[in-house]
Parts: C-alpha cells; sequence; structure tokens
C-alpha cells in the first residue's frame, strides 16, 4: 500500500511493459514521456452579452515516446515497429496494450497508466557524433487509442 511517506515519487525506477511481449525483457527504456491528457474546448460566444464560454469538446492524448539504446534487429519490439514501419502496408497494423509503472524500491508498482491499441508511428536513431562517448540511442512514438490511470 502506497502511503504518503512515499510521496513524491522518484521517476528514474520505472518499467514498460507490452502486452503483446508476454514477459519478454526487452523494454528496457533509458525515458518514457507523452503522458498527458488534454481537454480540447469550443468557443462559445453568447449573445447579448460580452462572455465566452469554453465548453468541451474531446480528448487529446499526446504520442507516447520512449528512448532507449539501439537494440538487436531479433528484439521483438525493433521487429514489431519493422513490420508497422518498413512494410508499405503490405501488414496489418497489430495493436497492444502499453503500461508503464513508477516502482518502488522493492520493484512493486505505486501508480501506473495504460495505453490501450497502442501502436509505432515514428522510430527515430539518434545522431552519431564521433566527439562524444555516448550510447546510440533510438526513440519509438506510439499512437494509442485511450489511455487511463491504473494504480
Amino acid at each position: 500500500m502506497v502511503t504518503s511517506a512515499s510521496y513524491p515519487l522518484p521517476a528514474f525506477y520505472f518499467k514498460v511493459v507490452f502486452a503483446s511481449s508476454q514477459g519478454n525483457s526487452d523494454t528496457s527504456f533509458q525515458e518514457v514521456s507523452g503522458i498527458s491528457s488534454e481537454m480540447e474546448t469550443e468557443p462559445i460566444v453568447e449573445g447579448g452579452n460580452q462572455y465566452t464560454r469554453q465548453l468541451p469538446k474531446s480528448l487529446k492524448h499526446s504520442n507516447l515516446v520512449l528512448k532507449r539504446g539501439i537494440a538487436d534487429m531479433s528484439s521483438p519490439l525493433v521487429v514489431w515497429c519493422q513490420k508497422v514501419l518498413e512494410t508499405n502496408f503490405m501488414e496489418p497494423i497489430v495493436p497492444t496494450l502499453v503500461s508503464v509503472y513508477l516502482l518502488n524500491e522493492e520493484g512493486s508498482p505505486l501508480r501506473g497508466w495504460e495505453f490501450a491499441d497502442a501502436y509505432p508511428i515514428k522510430w527515430n536513431v539518434e545522431a552519431f557524433n564521433s566527439t562524444k562517448n555516448d550510447v546510440a540511442i533510438e526513440t519509438i512514438e506510439l499512437s494509442y487509442m485511450s489511455s487511463s490511470r491504473t494504480l
């Protein structure tokens, strides 16, 4: 159970789980971003006065962005990205459930988010630089149908 003494939660201990990976450990990431929701509104001008009301219109979600060191070509995540982004729609896009969890020191989830029907829309390899001694990083950007907080 999470107590108030557990907060604020550290942002460095987290895990990403792909439902389609069936427990595969190919999901270690350096950074996760894009966990956000925003309500779009529509301005409605009232007649007879100077007021404008903002009425709710729809929800908008950012894309989920995952960063990690470049993985082996046999990685299930790399294979999935290739099937979606490099086959020119010759194969159907197979979306999956993606979960992101913030963990406590024992590795148990304290807070979680689920992203339904996620699929890759962008796969990027960051710039190589001969003057730095950095790890080569790939970024995978996922679109999804809906999100919810699980914990």
